[in-house]
């Protein structure tokens, strides 16, 4: 009989077990570092199709060097701030994710990049020479699909962090960060709207 009573004690046991760990997986206690993991990675294709960006501009500076002589100060424009914008990537601290300033920093460098280059292909547009050239309309439709999937990837970026975020100040999530992840701080995300932070679209077409 005691035998007997052992082993319906140690099923109880087992499936009073099982019970819990359905309950406690089913309850998000993994859900904060689900969603960090995945925000990180999306910000990682930030970074990629940004740095695919800058890596474009060097030959597109090539392709239209010969712009006239009134022209060169777009031309240096893109320089620089391509260069301000590589160096603001290199140097991105690790706490970049958690830090609204250096976020704004980074943006900043980008958004100033972009909107040199905008100009650039602007003005690129009054010399046929160089608009209807292979290498440059090459370069145009790469740096035309660089643009979206840096659209694309922003985008994901900032709803993964609003799921982050969100899950670290509703409820359950909020208990399960002050007991499992006390660590775990708010992301910062692009404060800018997406609008603002693309190139401006020029038809290249010829009229």
């Amino acid at each position: 009989m005691a035998h007997t009573v052992s082993i319906t004690t140690r099923s109880v046991a087992l499936l009073m077990t099982l019970f819990a760990a359905v309950v406690v997986a089913g309850c998000g206690i993994n859900n904060i570092p689900t969603y960090e993991q995945q925000a990180k990675a999306n910000w990682s294709e930030v970074l990629n199709q940004y740095k695919r960006r800058t890596d474009l501009i060097d030959n597109l500076v090539s392709t239209v060097k010969g712009f006239a002589e009134q022209e060169k100060s777009v031309l240096t424009d893109v320089v620089e701030a391509r260069a301000k914008a590589t160096q603001a990537q290199i140097n991105l601290p690790a706490d970049v994710l958690n830090n609204p300033a250096v976020m704004k920093q980074f943006q900043d460098a980008q958004n100033t990049l972009g909107g040199a280059l905008g100009r650039l292909m602007v003005v690129a547009e009054k010399y046929p020479d160089i608009k209807s050239g292979q290498n440059f309309l090459a370069l145009q439709g790469e740096l035309s699909g660089t643009e979206n999937r840096i659209a694309i990837a922003r985008r994901d970026y900032i709803e993964a962090v609003r799921v982050y975020n969100t899950e670290l100040t509703t409820i359950p999530g909020r208990w399960w960060k002050s007991f499992m992840y006390p660590s775990s701080k708010e992301m910062a995300t692009f404060d800018i709207p997406a609008s603002e932070q693309t190139v401006p679209k020029v038809d290249f077409e010829k009229k």
